[in-house]
């Protein structure tokens, strides 16, 4: 009898011809193709090349952006600007190596499992991690005829939600209580959760201040992940709501109708037609105020329909209590928590670790957290998951 599992008589699948087929093509491309010209192709049949065996440096191409970019955009240069200096990369800049870390991050990662409206999302509504892709595009979009710094505004985007905590919004209001002046996800996702990848302070700062409540970025770049954040959300939010069932496209004002439409793509195409065009005309980041009184009318409406609905506000109060609880455990009893993360039980420095770990946790941790370690029945844990 074979060892090998594809040709084994006991596993009739696997002894498919097709599949046999199939599974010795996908084996014999195990160590790519031999060029004879000293590279190993992917292809067998690969032609494709730069057509010189030149290529440009990372300054070079630093150079090249900043005879590109508008006169007040961010330009890379080197490492960056760093908490702990670094040497610069021979071929990415700095923003592109922030990009970088932050996509490979376990911050990020996580977002995959963390609400953005709905929690325990269907498969076609958005999570964390869909919206901070959606803002990526929204702001690249802006940013890119603009002449500003696509890598840096996409960096910004995509970290921009990373220090929050499960189950939405709600995680603020739950962990404020615990750290002085409030439990903020955009402070928090900057001075805390990101650290680790010593990021530039230029993409720190406007994941910092990505919130219309925080002061206004350091950089255009930054301004225009602040737009783009709203645009996103409020676009794919209603989405989102009409898709679950909860409004439909004729409940929305009379003034968001005429002025964007009643799809995404209309509304995308005019808040982001009309950011390009404000600054075109006045050479600030903003928007036309016709547009923007539409776009307010609209993030009014979702905060009647969907955000504030009596269902919502059961399941903030579900997520704030099963937070907290899981806070005051872990505060109390460290040993639950990672090594590197352990205090003396009740002390200051023990109760920020719980925050930490807690705000770090996707929505399904949290439940089985809450199941597991507190005890708690299924009816007190925020419906749509099985424990």
């Amino acid at each position: 009898m074979s060892d090998d599992p594809l040709t084994s008589p006991n596993d009739s699948p696997h002894t498919d011809p097709d599949m046999q087929e199939r599974a010795e093509r996908w084996a014999s491309t195990m160590a790519g193709s031999d060029s004879g010209s000293g590279v190993t192709l992917a292809h067998a049949d690969s032609w494709a090349g730069t057509g010189s065996v030149q290529h440009r440096s990372r300054s070079e191409r630093e150079e090249a952006e900043d005879s590109t970019l508008s006169r007040l955009a961010t330009r890379s240069f080197a490492a960056g600007n760093r908490a702990i200096a670094e040497q610069a990369d021979p071929f990415r800049t700095c923003f592109e190596r922030d990009r970088d870390r932050i996509l490979h991050a376990p911050a990020f990662r996580r977002l995959a499992g963390k609400t953005q409206v709905f929690v325990f999302p269907d498969d076609h509504q958005r999570t964390r991690l869909t919206h901070a892709i959606e803002v990526a595009q929204v702001a690249a979009s802006v940013a890119r005829p603009l002449g500003l710094n696509v890598t840096l505004t996409e960096a910004i985007a995509l970290g921009h939600d990373c220090g929050h905590g499960p189950g939405g919004h709600a995680s603020e209001d739950a962990l404020a209580p615990y750290i002085e002046g409030g439990f903020d996800h955009a402070v928090w996702g900057a001075d805390v959760t990101l650290v680790p990848l010593n990021l530039c302070i230029e993409t720190l700062n406007g994941i910092r201040n990505h919130s219309w409540s925080r002061p206004a970025p350091a950089t255009p770049e930054g301004e225009v992940v602040s737009w783009a954040d709203r645009i996103a959300y409020v676009c794919h939010d209603f989405e989102d709501a009409v898709d679950a069932g909860i409004v439909t496209p004729d409940q929305l004002p009379p003034l968001v109708k005429s002025r964007c439409g009643t799809t995404r793509s209309q509304q995308l195409g005019t808040f982001i037609t009309s950011m390009v065009q404000a600054a075109m005309k006045t050479g600030r980041i903003g928007m036309e105020p016709d547009i923007a009184e539409a776009l307010a009318a609209f993030r009014k409406f979702n905060y009647e329909e969907v955000y504030l609905r009596p269902e919502s506000r059961h399941q903030a109060d579900q997520v704030i209590a099963l937070l907290r609880a899981l806070v005051e455990f872990y505060t109390v009893s460290p040993d639950h928590l990672p090594e590197d993360l352990r205090f003396t039980s009740g002390s200051t420095e023990a109760q920020h670790s719980a925050v930490a770990y807690v705000a770090g946790m996707t929505d399904r941790f949290a439940c089985r957290q809450g199941a597991v370690l507190l005890g708690w029945s299924e009816d007190r844990l925020p419906q749509g998951i099985d424990v």
